[in-house]
């Protein structure tokens, strides 16, 4: 089933790729631009193929070095047309020409995803010719990226820019899927965030006792993923882990633990919930309306990021998601996508998971389910049954030494950061 289920995702980066530039589309629909952090997952997948044999070490390197080629060669600049920025990058790009769309942000987050996956990439390719161009460009793309202006003055680092307004002004709070941000920042060789930056964020941080569990909040179970999909956090806590026994890997599964409690207790009575079925994070939902059902007034969401316990929650259960937490528990990982499976079967069509399934609104008899696929599940789902089947991407990372560097400097210690290298 595993290998099923992984190769049915993968399948998504294949189709779903301009062949010319590399560039992913952020979903199956028609239309729909490049986002830039599925490119990231993109570039940490083909190591992936390669090892699994869906795809050869040649042409895998020649899609890599194809995307590389792309993100150096793009225009950077302040024009709102422009494809980049100080090293960083717009969240949504056109398929074919890879310029800015939809005025979106130049995204701090977005960008480190991608540039997680060009230094994966740069790991992983070991050899002469194109692998060691793909080792020359990846490290480029990173020492252009200016970490430090992102800061704008401040500790911590803003979520984004636009060339129309200048920096957002929202920046990180609480705990999130921003850690590899900092990570990244820091262990820059050229720009890098000063070494409080990391100290401020987490002054931010709220560790709360929820369901049963202690655990440093974040509602979203995506949160408490994406940065693991590329770093091993086993045994390397930071300061605050270190005040607190733990690390960010025991966090995330008692972060696991909140939402299969809070899917056996249901406090909303959303129809499929149980100890079984959950899985509530950010993904597509049934756009906005309201319904009255079960003498209870309802109201559903579109695209949003949901979470737990506090919400907002309308029902929306995101089908992959509990088959992407297999490496920090597999039972209950595969207990509930084999139950999500027998149950909901439409949910999963040519082996990949669509982004959204709400039960409890009742569309055509079998519930709302959500259009296409998304391609950032997809490519986190590739990496994390990876990471729980033979632990690669985790292997390619803990040998990289800027992202050796970067925990360090932000101060995680011990376990295998302290071996020597």
């Amino acid at each position: 089933m595993l290998d099923r289920l992984q190769r049915g995702a993968f399948a998504y980066i294949t189709e779903y790729a301009n062949a010319q530039n590399g560039l992913i589309a952020d979903t199956s629909r028609s239309g729909s631009p490049c986002s830039i952090a599925v490119v990231g997952f993109a570039l940490s997948c083909y190591p992936v193929a390669v090892e699994r044999g869906w795809m050869s070490r040649t042409v895998a390197a020649a899609q890599t070095l194809k995307t590389l080629h792309f993100f150096w060669n793009s225009p950077q600049s302040e024009r709102p047309d422009a494809t980049g920025f100080k090293g960083f990058y717009y969240h949504f790009l056109d398929m074919k020409n890879g310029r800015r769309v939809w005025q979106c942000e130049l995204s701090l987050v977005d960008t480190t995803l991608l540039v997680a996956g060009m230094l994966t990439a740069g790991c992983y390719f070991d050899g002469d010719g194109a692998e060691a161009e793909i080792r020359a460009l990846s490290a480029a793309l990173y020492r252009r990226v200016d970490w430090q202006w992102a800061q704008n003055g401040r500790e911590t680092v803003s979520q984004g820019w636009k060339p129309e307004c200048g920096f957002l002004h929202y920046g990180w709070e609480g705990y999130n899927e921003a850690t590899i941000v900092y990570i990244l920042g820091i262990g820059s060789p050229t720009h890098p965030l000063s070494l409080t930056s990391f100290a401020g964020w987490t002054s931010t941080y709220q560790w709360e006792n929820l369901l049963g569990q202690d655990v440093l909040y974040s509602g979203p179970l995506f949160t408490h993923l994406f940065s693991h999909a590329w770093i091993d956090y086993r045994g390397i806590p930071d300061q605050f882990m270190r005040e607190a026994h733990s690390d960010y890997f025991e966090n995330s599964k008692n972060a696991i633990a909140v939402h299969r409690e809070y899917g056996a207790r249901n406090p909303r009575g959303y129809e499929g919930y149980g100890r079984n079925l959950w899985g509530i994070t950010a993904g597509d939902g049934p756009g906005n309306r309201e319904m009255r059902e079960s003498s209870r007034d309802r109201r559903f969401f579109g695209y949003m990021s949901r979470g737990v316990p506090y919400g907002p929650d309308d029902g929306t259960i995101a089908p992959w998601a509990m088959l992407a937490t297999l490496p920090f528990g597999s039972e209950s990982a595969l207990r509930g996508t084999r139950h999500l499976l027998q149950a909901y079967p439409q949910v999963c069509t040519n082996d990949r998971f669509s982004s959204g399934f709400n039960p409890t609104l009742a569309a055509r008899g079998d519930g709302w389910l959500s259009e296409g696929w998304y391609g950032l599940d997809q490519g986190l789902l590739v990496m994390m049954i990876e990471n729980y089947r033979s632990g690669l991407i985790w292997k390619i990372t803990r040998e990289c030494a800027v992202i050796r560097a970067g925990l360090k400097g932000a101060g995680f210690e011990g376990g295998w950061l302290s071996q020597c290298h």
